[in-house]
């Protein structure tokens, strides 16, 4: 149990080293950040809401915790209302999205993440999975702030990105209560 409860916090983290790194080319990581074109981000935003509605689904079908159920609910409704209306806006400016390292990178990472948390259940789901929603929307934020905001060119994609970067804060906030929630729980088990 301890171990699958490692692996998960090993994968977390590499989600949040894969982004940090991912959002600027190597040869790039020394000196400025990678200028993202518009399709680029595109394709990030839509990769990273996808991610967070797959494992939401993932969570209402694994956890029986009606607090991180909820949570789940949440993360799907509101990542599908961004990734529609990231659509909407892209093929009303004509924007194809293009993927980028970090589109990629963020796919791959959340692939082993989602097979990690499909092979918990109970209590380690709900820690691993809140767990990673928390790493998850810090390493959005963090993307968001460093990288898709400054780099969008068209002035309605950027109004979006800051237009949407307070549901991910409220996000981050509530993965976070459920987080010490969960540790709560886990402090009075290992007290019985």
């Amino acid at each position: 149990m301890q171990s699958l409860l490692s692996k998960a916090l090993v994968v977390t983290g590499s989600l949040v080293f894969l982004v940090a790194c991912a959002s600027t080319p190597k040869a790039a990581q020394t000196s400025a950040p990678a200028r993202l074109t518009d399709a680029q981000i595109a394709a990030i935003v839509v990769t990273a809401n996808q991610i967070d509605v797959e494992n939401g689904e993932l969570a209402i079908a694994r956890s029986e915790n009606p607090e991180v159920q909820e949570f789940a609910e949440r993360m799907i409704a509101d990542h599908k209302s961004v990734n529609q209306a990231a659509v909407e806006l892209v093929t009303r400016l004509q924007v194809t999205p293009e993927e980028t390292d970090t589109s990629r990178g963020l796919a791959r990472s959340a692939a082993a993440t989602r097979q990690n948390l499909a092979s918990l259940s109970g209590a380690a789901f709900d820690k691993a999975y809140v767990d990673n929603e928390v790493a998850y929307h810090e390493a959005v934020i963090g993307l968001l702030d460093s990288t898709l905001i400054p780099n969008a060119a068209n002035e309605e994609l950027k109004s979006t990105l800051v237009g949407v970067r307070p549901a991910f804060v409220a996000h981050l906030e509530h993965a976070r209560s459920i987080q010490k929630a969960l540790q709560g729980h886990a402090s009075v088990d290992h007290a019985h």
